[in-house]
This record gives C-alpha cells, structure tokens and sequence, in this order.
C-alpha cells in the first residue's frame, strides 16, 4: 500500500530556512497550484523524510506553505528523458507519420524547474527568435532501479506522475537534427506542483491534461491519445540502460502547440503558462520572462 496518495515540496512559513520539507496537503480536493498563485493558505501535513523518494511517514506536525519547490531536486532527477511527437492528434497537426518507435531526447537536471512564483525565462540569445514555445506534459517519475523490464512489469517502477511544461526554443531547434540544445535551458522543464501515486490513479488512460495560454486553452487531451503508453515507455527506455529512482520521463504533448496554429503563437515577456493535470497533480503555472 502507497505511504501517501500526493505530495508536494515545499518551504514552510514557520522558518526562515531554505530547506525544503515534503507533505501531504490536508485538504485533499485543493489544487495546490492555484492556492498558491492566489496566495490562499495550503495547510500541509508533514512527513519525516526529506524526499518524495523515500517520504517516512507523517509527523503528526503540519505547516503552511510559504513556496511551492518542484516535487523532486535537481540533486535527484539526474538526465530528464523526454518522448517526442507521443500523441495522435499532435503528429496529425505537424503533419509527421505515426512513429513505430518512441523518439527520445534529453534534458540536463540544471532545466529543472519550480512552480510559481518561480518563472519560465526565454534565454536573452533567443529572444530575437520570437520562437519560444510551450508543452504541457504529463510527467512520470520512477519509484525504483529499473533495466531491462517488460512492459508487464513496467508498473512496477513506477512512483507517480506530475505535470510538466516542456518549454521550446523553435528557432535553436529547427537550426540542428537533434532537438536537446533547443530543449534544455536554465529551468526549461517545470514541474509540479503535486505527485500523485501510481495507486491512487486507477487508469492512467483516464488522466487528463489542459495547457492554458494566458487564460486561453490551447491544449487538451486524455493520455488515451498517447501512441506509446506510459508501461511503452518505461520499458523501452529500461533496455540496457538503467533508469535510476528519481529519474523524470516527459511523456510527450498533446495537440495545440504555438509553433504550428494559425495563426502562429509564441511565448513572450509577461505572458503566463498553466498546465493542469488530474486527478490531484493541479496546476503548474509559470510566468514568461525574457532574459535581460
């Protein structure tokens, strides 16, 4: 049985320290994300452990939440793996035939991003470009050491997911074959604000995603769109590699990018980026800033 059904990383009110706590919010129908973009109070009951790795169990001691951190550090993810093009109705928009084969790349951990109030900031030497874009994504992270498994057992290692925003930079990106430079900027994927448990989500299918364009949605999907199911992906990244606990893998966007509407829409300075996923993960929310 799961030690907690959502966690979130946190630094609490109580202390001046930076040091982060993990908890369980209290209320368990509260969307952290948006508590927190509205300065509402989100009440936490705090675990013993200083990871969502390895929680502990709960102290009996709760704290408010002064600001919201990604569930897990930079310290914990190491490399961020991400599948391209992973749903139907998004290589239908672009255009590109149904991949056989789940297409990977990657992200250093120093793209590791907060949720708000920390930004989403579009390097100064890509600012001219006008090409910054967005992905909402849904997140998996795993629970445990995993190489060489089956898609059968893939669950197994799985922790929980998140949602994420697999920020673009289009004009680095087209420039090269290979999509990781474009992809990988200082605090390039945001996640949060929650973690769900695999056991509390009874079919992943079922999870739902929205992304949100300065109050527009642009994105929407079930992750019965994807072409490669999350145990797919599991497994097929396990052969001869192994995947250590922490590791995030980005499953993919769905349909609605800027990059390919009509007309076309880009990220810039002021604009704000939401990415809501349920069953108890919320709202990932980051502001644009441009680089000075």
């Amino acid at each position: 049985m799961a030690s907690f059904s959502r966690l979130i990383r946190f630094i609490p009110k109580s202390t001046s320290s930076s040091t982060p706590l993990i908890g369980e919010p209290v209320d368990a129908g509260l969307d952290v994300g948006l508590a927190s973009y509205g300065s509402k109070p989100i009440e936490v009951e705090v675990y013993s452990g200083h990871s969502v790795l390895s929680p502990g169990e709960k102290t009996g001691k709760r704290e408010l939440v002064s600001r919201l951190l990604s569930p897990l550090g930079r310290e914990e993810v190491g490399t961020i793996r991400c599948i391209g093009l992973n749903y139907v109705n998004h290589a239908k928009e672009v255009n590109q035939p149904i991949p056989t084969t789940p297409t990977l790349f990657m992200k250093p951990s120093t793209a590791l991003g907060d949720p708000f109030p920390a930004p989403s900031t579009i390097p100064k030497a890509y600012v001219p470009d006008d090409a910054a874009d967005y992905e909402a994504e849904v997140a998996i992270v795993i629970g445990k050491q995993a190489k060489n498994i089956s898609e059968e057992e893939a669950l197994d290692y799985l922790l929980g997911i998140t949602a994420a925003n697999d920020l673009s930079s289009r004009g680095a990106q087209f420039r090269t074959s290979q999509w990781s430079y474009s992809k990988s900027f200082d605090g390039a994927c945001p996640i949060g604000p929650a973690i769900v448990h695999k056991d509390h989500i009874k079919g992943l299918a079922d999870v739902e995603i929205e992304g949100e364009l300065n109050g527009k949605t642009v994105q929407e999907s079930k992750l019965d769109d994807l072409i490669f199911s999350i145990p797919k992906i599991i497994s097929f990244l396990s052969q001869g590699t192994t995947l250590q606990p922490g590791t995030i893998i980005l499953t993919g966007t769905p349909a609605g990018v800027g990059w390919t509407a009509s007309p076309r829409v880009t990220l810039g300075d002021g604009d704000e980026f939401r990415v809501f996923v349920s069953h108890g993960v919320g709202t990932l929310i980051n502001k644009i800033e441009e680089e000075k």
